[in-house]
């Protein structure tokens, strides 16, 4: 029953963390479209009003008209509307998540004795340590006279999440590594909103309400830290879909590939930010399919199977095969799951006869011995001879 109950968390609490993901990541692609789209406006009472920009847009049988102003309205309204919401929901659901399933479930999802022999608590330790620390450290350099030169800051900040990136991936396993480094970005991009970008708005609101100047820092801040956080956005929405990839996660340089494609997602919002603002060129986009390329080259498989007919080796049964399958993975892909933490076979996978066992073997193939990824966090013990023998077995497979 509790696996069950889990079960139910896990899609609820997925479910949320999707919704609120989509309006805070779509309010903030559309800030950030509307801003680079403003044009002066053309009543001159408008200017005098301190409207610095507008546009108009047609959308669902609607005509609308935006207007930025460069502070505030000479009079405030009695309602504004706030994003922010949207940020705090996406986190809170997130943190769950994790807690869930990485942190509850550290010795399926997050220990990995083949990377790092480490106890549940020590493990759930450092992924708190992680997250806590990105923020602190992130927000420091932000602060500090680094801060004052975007160019500067933005190559230290790679720099750190390189290094980042290849120290998780010897800590935790794969799977870990990279939602423990999505989680770091999702809540340094959370942070920026609750800590920084709202705090100077309501500063501003409160200046323009009492007749004061608002501190002209805040808007500094706030900039920078929008700007930070529309680059972040591609990379944490890949790690959010990584997990269904094991080849990404799995691969033996995981970390160089879970950097790279972070660049690539920076890169493609660089040339889009661009392209908002008219002509842009495509340089950042160029890089980004080189390096995509790259990276696919990168993970090809390197030893392909041989042909049964050019095999030296000897013949592998489907019982043989089959017999390591039940062994090493029925605890999850079975009809009636014995692994605590499952409640029903993962992705609908079920290993009952040699029949299911040949039906998958390139899955089969391509999870325990080109990306090792299964067993998760290697649970049952598989050997290696176990996926030699099983890597006999694919290449003799008739084609």
């Amino acid at each position: 029953m509790s696996a069950y109950l889990i079960e139910w968390l896990n899609l609820l609490g997925r479910w949320v963390h999707m919704i609120t993901g989509i309006a805070w990541i779509g309010a903030s692609f559309y800030f950030i479209w509307l801003d680079n789209h403003l044009e002066t406006p053309k009543e001159q009472a408008d200017a005098e009003k301190g409207v610095s920009g507008e546009l108009w847009s047609v959308h669902g049988g609607g005509v609308y008209h935006a207007q930025k102003y460069q502070v505030a309205p000479p009079v405030l309204p009695e309602r504004l509307h706030w994003f922010k919401w949207e940020a705090y929901t996406t986190w809170i659901s997130g943190m769950f998540m994790m807690a869930l399933m990485y942190w509850y479930g550290a010795e399926i999802y997050l220990i990995d004795p083949g990377v790092a022999a480490l106890s549940k608590p020590a493990a759930i330790i450092i992924g708190i340590a992680v997250i806590a620390f990105g923020w602190f450290a992130y927000d420091w350099l932000c602060k500090s006279d680094i801060g004052k030169n975007d160019r500067n800051l933005s190559l230290i900040i790679f720099v750190a999440l390189t290094i980042l990136a290849f120290l998780l991936c010897q800590i935790f396993s794969g799977r870990g590594a990279y939602m423990h480094f999505g989680a770091m970005l999702g809540t340094i991009m959370v942070g920026n909103v609750f800590f920084i970008i709202i705090p100077g708005q309501k500063d501003l609101l409160h200046a323009k309400a009492t007749g004061g100047s608002p501190d002209p820092i805040h808007g500094i801040r706030g900039k920078q830290r929008s700007v930070h956080n529309t680059f972040f956005t591609l990379p944490v929405l890949f790690v959010m879909i990584s997990n269904h990839y094991a080849m990404t996660y799995g691969h033996k340089l995981n970390w160089l590939i879970l950097i790279v494609i972070t660049l690539i997602g920076a890169l493609i919002r660089v040339y889009f930010v661009a392209r908002h603002k008219g002509r842009a060129s495509v340089v950042p986009l160029v890089v980004a399919a080189v390096l995509l390329l790259g990276i696919i080259a990168l993970m090809a498989p390197t030893k392909p199977p041989q042909s049964a007919s050019n095999s030296t080796e000897s013949k592998v049964s489907i019982s043989t095969v089959h017999s390591i399958v039940v062994d090493r993975c029925s605890s999850c892909h079975a009809e009636q799951p014995t692994q605590p933490g499952f409640a029903a076979a993962p992705k609908g996978v079920v290993f009952a006869t040699e029949e299911d066992t040949l039906r998958q073997a390139d899955t089969i193939y391509q999870q325990t011995v080109v990306t090792r990824a299964m067993p998760i966090g290697n649970l049952t013990g598989i050997t290696e001879q176990e996926r030699e023998t099983v890597n006999q077995w694919y290449a003799q497979i008739p084609r």
